[in-house]
Formats: structure tokens, C-alpha cells, sequence
């Protein structure tokens, strides 16, 4: 199974990151990947440009309106997130404790869909798997 956990962090947090060197934060992090890799259990991640540098479409409109960030309070955005492949719910959440993040830092987890849950008969479900066959094709390629 696949779980995506999604780093958020509130004002508070982000203030109490300032007064850390960028280097203790940067090894911490890239302890914690490096244990997710050695595992066997990464399937990838990254962190985010600030908000500022974003922007949102919003679908309310006709045609959609696009607005620049920051948008939404800190609470609703999200600076990272890693994709882990483990075999239950409790192993991620296993995986999530271990983050180094600090008080008023949260990992919002989420089980990310597999192609197979969907019903097999859909013509586009079928054309999904083609497509997660040719890249998975491309990357192995890439990689000889």
C-alpha cells in the first residue's frame, strides 16, 4: 500500500524554524529519508517552494480563475510530503512518528488509490494501467 504523508506546519512552527540552523534541519531530514530508503520503503518526496511562489485554480469559475499566492491560512498549505510504500496503515503511521518535525508540525496521512481498486471494465482504468506500464517501461529504460 501506498501512503502519501503531507507535512503541515502552523505559523508558530514555522517561526520556531527560524531560530534552527538550516544545517541541523537538512541533516534531520535527510536522516530520516535515508532510514525510508534503506528500509526499502520511499517511493519518493520533496518539499515545497514557499507559498508566495504558488498559486491556486479555482474551478468556481468559468473559465477557472487563477490567483497567485499565498493563498489560505498557514494551517491549509503544505511545505513537503513523501510517498512510502509499506503493508498496513500502522506501519505508516510508524513511519510518520519517526519525522523530525517539532511542535506545531503535523503529518496529515493519506492511503494513496492503487489502479486496481477501480472497476476493471472502465475504459479509462484500462487505459491508466497502460500508462503506469509504459513510464514503470521508460524509467526501468532510464535506469540501464
Amino acid at each position: 500500500m501506498k501512503y502519501m504523508l503531507i507535512m503541515r506546519a502552523t505559523d508558530e512552527a514555522l517561526e520556531a524554524s527560524q531560530e534552527i540552523p538550516f544545517e541541523e534541519i537538512i541533516e534531520a531530514m535527510g536522516r530520516y529519508n535515508e532510514s525510508m530508503v534503506k528500509a526499502g520503503v520511499m517511493a519518493g518526496g520533496d518539499g515545497l517552494t514557499p507559498p508566495e511562489e504558488g498559486f491556486v485554480v479555482d474551478f468556481s469559475a468559468d473559465p477557472p480563475l487563477v490567483t497567485d499566492g499565498p493563498y489560505g491560512e498557514t494551517k491549509e498549505l503544505f511545505n513537503g510530503f513523501w510517498i512510502i510504500e509499506v503493508s498496513s496503515k500502522e506501519e505508516a503511521a510508524e513511519w510518520a512518528k519517526r519525522c523530525p518535525l517539532g511542535p506545531g508540525n503535523k503529518l496529515e496521512v493519506r492511503r494513496i488509490h492503487g489502479v486496481d481498486e477501480f472497476p476493471e471494465d472502465n475504459e479509462w482504468v484500462q487505459k491508466e494501467k497502460e500508462w503506469i506500464a509504459e513510464a514503470e517501461a521508460k524509467a526501468a529504460e532510464a535506469g540501464s
